[in-house]
């Protein structure tokens, strides 16, 4: 059984619950994670969540998204799961923190205080079925023109995450 861990608004640890039960419902507010990785031509890898995905089955998202594991910190769950979902892992730093809360029809919700890891990758992509059903590498100018275009694809997460860092210079968004 995977754990999440529940924390207060400001990341204090208040326990852990089931993974799937802290999803039910309006959600509880839990740490997660999202990551972009980075190539040398300034795309960033775009994965396609598994159909088999509680929440958000199919859709678009950042290189990976998950959750630390009790007593795990940020970029170590976050290159963990690299290597999980994407078959590689690469020196990630944290950029940026935010909260949302955002319900996914009747069958959950995510309420999480979401940490936002960085890093740079050129080599070779091994996706894991079971997590990633597909990937691209895409531009930051054309990413945000896709997500204008298509809002219904993309994680919630992943435009929250990727707008953020876009408004405070963190990565540029080239035509």
């Amino acid at each position: 059984m995977a754990e999440v861990v529940l924390v207060d608004n400001q990341d204090n640890e208040v326990g852990t619950k089931d993974k799937i039960q802290a999803h039910l419902g309006e959600g509880d507010l839990h740490r997660a994670f999202t990551v972009l990785v980075f190539n040398e031509k300034g795309e960033t890898l775009v994965a396609q969540r598994s159909a088999d995905k509680m929440l958000w089955p199919s859709f678009w998202d950042n290189t990976c998204a998950s959750h630390p594991l009790p007593g795990e910190g940020y970029v170590e769950a976050g290159e963990r799961r690299l290597m999980e979902e994407l078959g590689f892992t690469c020196d990630l730093a944290v950029v940026d923190c935010f909260q949302y809360k955002e319900r996914f029809g009747d069958v959950g919700s995510e309420n999480e205080l979401c940490t936002t890891l960085t890093g740079d990758y050129n080599g070779e992509v091994q996706p894991v079925a079971s997590e990633v059903s597909d990937y691209k590498w895409m531009g930051i100018g054309e990413l945000k023109s896709d997500m204008i275009k298509n809002p219904d694809i993309y994680t919630i997460w992943f435009k929250i995450a990727l707008d953020r860092l876009i408004e405070q210079g963190k990565i540029i968004q080239k035509d």
